[in-house]
């Protein structure tokens, strides 16, 4: 059916779509992916990750990664990227939604993410964050549009701070959500 987005299973076999998802990459985040987006995005592909892309009409939207970082029961998502004229339109809360589907079902307790904030756009990039810092975390506040507060819609909470992890004053914000079903 036309005009639907389509979130789908990403294949290192798409060659256009791979090359788009570097582009995106790069365009999305430069400071971390200028001139590695292919190899990053080669590496997201890989046969022991789990990776979902949006298209719409064949227009590649974004894509999202995860990595076993905690063997069985604990994964990464990383990255989620979404196209600027895609973005407010739940590209990424679908592409969230079917990873965190597919790793539920593999029996994934938590998914876990780093967003950083290299813009000073949080309330956390104010001053030393070893001082006082779970006040800190408690009352964090967003001045641009930083991307913690997508994934707090999506279930996800701040479980920890790197603090200076992207230089001084630029934490990274720990983030996870538990996807398991209880008791298992």
């Amino acid at each position: 059916m036309k005009n639907e987005m389509d979130i789908s299973p990403f294949s290192i076999h798409e060659i256009e779509y791979v090359k788009k998802a570097a582009r995106l990459l790069e365009s999305a985040f430069p400071d971390s992916y200028k001139g590695r987006g292919l190899d990053e995005v080669m590496e997201c592909l890989s046969e022991e990750r789990v990776a979902y892309k949006a298209t719409k009409d064949g227009e590649f939207l974004g894509f999202v990664s995860a990595l076993e970082a905690y063997k069985p029961y604990g994964w990464e998502l990383h990255p989620l990227v979404v196209a600027d004229n895609a973005r407010k339109m739940g590209v990424g809360k679908k592409l969230v939604e079917a990873l965190e589907k597919t790793l539920s079902e593999k029996g994934v307790l938590t998914i876990f993410l780093g967003t950083d904030d290299e813009r000073f756009a949080t309330s956390l990039s104010e001053g030393n964050l070893f001082e006082d810092l779970y006040a800190k975390m408690a009352r964090v506040r967003n001045y641009k549009e930083h991307p913690y507060e997508f994934y707090e819609k999506l279930g996800y909470q701040i479980v920890g701070v790197i603090p200076n992890a992207n230089g001084w004053n630029k934490p990274d914000i720990i983030m996870a959500k538990n996807i398991g079903k209880s008791g298992e």
